[in-house]
């Protein structure tokens, strides 16, 4: 009886695919009639194109890639003549013999699907078209129900009248799932195998195959031996069809898989990390949105920063390159320095490099052992300045604003003013000294009356140029001359204003160079120009003071020969921060050391280890 119930049960489903095939026919003109559906079509797929989301990089100057972004999915693009026609052959023979054929729908499959799963009284039978699993990975889940299946078809049905063959097995094969985050053959290839597709072994293709199937049965990692046995059942059913000979299969089946596994490429992640930064800002000025962003009212802004962080992540999910200046060399020698210099695991420090002929970011550290994504204290901290401010904010002002001389003599003795009475290092007494010496020797009473002579805000509008972000209006006071402001400025920040002190110019030094897409069109450059600052005269009297500190000031022990060097010191109260920035011939550097939370460090001082860090990323790129 029961097998009675199972035939007329295989009859009446077999007698019901023609109704199936009339009832979607059907279904199918009244979808396509439908305008809302259709819209919702048009809007997920272009003629031009269907956008996988790919892997971005970032390169550094000599364009070896430092870092792979996915924001979405870890995938590689490749196009149709790059895949190997044997791969292709593999797809199709086990996923849709007939994908040449049919429009998208293979009837029979579908038959053998309803077949199986009413024998098996479920719906784990899909008998899936390529073209189906395309259209399922780009627009539906993958739950096993009937309305879903329902969908699928149809979008199929669109697919196949949209794309060539050719371009389908093309998506497909770059839009599934190979496991552990690879999506598409070339991600999978490089993962695996560390290769590309293109020197891949037949044996290799056909192993790689077998994954997306089942990707989590499937895992080279966890269940290599599943994968073979899948390898050697793919290469007999192309010997079966006669697209291998016996001794092809034979040769192919006994080849060694030996895994090579390569994890994605995250190197440098302070810098990279500034860089995605970067891009960002570099997104906003060139579209427009920095600019609406400054007027909007509250609401507005929060839907523009929306709309910006998603046309941000839609760029990083279309495989650009963002190209940037960083010098490996540099790097790795400013965090091993650091890392020497501060035994210490509560001592922390940042470093920033700029070529300030070319205003390219080539070197910036933010922290000690810094992690991906975390507090990246090269740009993101504030901290006191410190008398490393006074070139800045004290000298540079009072002799560009009129005829000084560097031996011109001022009081280093007590000042007063408003209840406002600081002191000189160590509570010393000097008399008359000259500019050169208050400079050099970091005295802070002749910054003070310099400061006061030039008057606060004439002083402070130099500032102006530098866009100091945390710069506030109650900064403007005597303070503010020996470094006491409300927050403080960042390493960068601070780096990047002493650039100025190489041709009297500003321009804010920048880690990016070009961002192109993957076929290296430029999408995106800076195009800002420099800003005059100081006159010749001030920068050449100001480069003279500098030289000064460094070779017997307080900046002494970073002295290196080299055809130009110069800097200044910088400590704050109670020996919170140490600061030195200082400018070769080719570079402006700047280097921070301190706590996380701002206490004491005294004890480093007569090691200055800001100094000996300066020098020592320095000594091997001055000339």
């Amino acid at each position: 009886m029961k097998k009675v119930r199972t035939f007329f049960g295989y009859t009446t489903i077999v007698l019901l695919i023609p109704l199936l095939a009339v009832l979607l026919f059907f279904t199918y003109k009244e979808w396509s009639q439908a305008e809302t559906a259709q819209a919702e079509w048009n809007t997920k797929v272009t003629q031009k194109e269907i956008k996988l989301p790919l892997t971005s990089t970032i390169t550094a100057d000599d364009e070896m890639i430092i870092t792979e972004l996915s924001k979405s999915q870890n995938r590689i693009y490749l196009d149709e003549q790059e895949i190997p026609e044997f791969l292709k052959q593999i797809f199709v023979t086990i996923e849709d013999q007939h994908f040449y054929e049919h429009k998208g729908i293979d009837l029979s499959g579908i038959s053998r699907a309803i077949l199986t799963n009413a024998k098996a009284g479920s719906s784990s039978q899909g008998g899936s078209t390529i073209t189906q699993q395309l259209a399922r990975n780009l627009f539906l889940n993958h739950e096993k129900t009937y309305n879903r299946k329902l969908s699928e078809l149809l979008y199929s049905y669109k697919l196949e009248n949209r794309f060539s063959k050719k371009q389908i097995l093309e998506l497909y094969i770059n839009a599934i799932y190979f496991q552990n985050g690879a999506y598409g053959i070339e991600a999978a290839s490089m993962l695996y195998f560390n290769k590309h597709t293109a020197g891949l072994s037949k044996a290799e293709m056909a192993f790689l195959a077998g994954i997306p199937n089942n990707p989590a049965m499937y895992n080279p990692f966890t269940h290599y031996a599943s994968v073979k046995k899948r390898q050697e059942r793919i290469l007999q059913i192309l010997a079966d069809q006669k697209l291998l000979s016996a001794e092809e299969f034979r040769n192919i089946k006994a080849e060694l898989i030996v895994l090579n596994p390569r994890h994605r490429v995250d190197l440098y992640p302070d810098y990279s990390a500034f860089v995605e930064a970067e891009f960002k800002e570099l997104v906003a000025s060139s579209e427009g949105y920095m600019t609406k962003l400054q007027t909007a009212n509250p609401d507005n802004k929060e839907r523009l920063a929306q709309k910006l962080n998603d046309r941000v992540r839609e760029l990083l999910d279309s495989g650009i390159v963002i190209h940037t200046a960083l010098d490996t060399d540099i790097q790795d020698s400013a965090g091993k320095s650091i890392r020497i210099s501060l035994p210490e695991r509560d001592i922390e420090s940042a470093a920033v490099v700029i070529e300030h002929h070319t205003h390219e970011l080539v070197s910036l550290i933010g922290g000690k052992y810094y992690k991906k994504y975390s507090f990246n204290r090269s740009f993101q901290s504030y901290r006191q300045p410190g008398s490393a401010i006074k070139p800045l904010l004290v000298y540079g002002p009072y002799l560009d604003t009129a005829d000084h001389s560097l031996s011109e003599k001022i009081s280093a003795g007590p000042f007063c003013q408003n209840g406002y009475c600081p002191q000189n290092y160590g509570n010393a007494l000097y008399g008359l000294v000259t500019i050169e010496e208050a400079f050099s020797h970091s005295y802070n009473t002749p910054a003070l009356r310099l400061f006061n002579d030039t008057g606060i805000h004439k002083s402070f509008s130099y500032l102006q140029a530098f866009q100091f972000k945390k710069l506030v209006k109650e900064d403007y006071s005597l303070p503010a001359a020996i470094g006491g402001f409300t927050y403080g400025v960042s390493p960068l920040e601070l780096t990047n204003a002493y650039s100025s002190f190489n041709n009297g110019n500003y321009q804010p030094a920048r880690a990016i160079r070009t961002v192109t897409d993957r076929k290296g069109k430029i999408l995106y450059k800076w195009k800002e120009k420099p800003v005059k600052v100081w006159n010749a005269d001030t920068v050449k009297e100001m480069r003279l003071l500098l030289y000064k500190t460094v070779l017997d000031g307080t900046g002494k022990k970073a002295f290196l020969p080299s055809t130009y060097i110069g800097g200044k010191t910088g400590t704050t109260n109670n020996y919170k921060d140490l600061w030195f920035v200082g400018l070769t011939d080719k570079y402006t550097a700047g280097v921070w050391v301190g706590k996380d939370i701002p206490s004491s460090i005294e004890y480093k001082k007569d090691q200055a280890p800001h100094l000996l860090i300066w020098k020592n990323i320095m000594g091997s790129h001055s000339h």
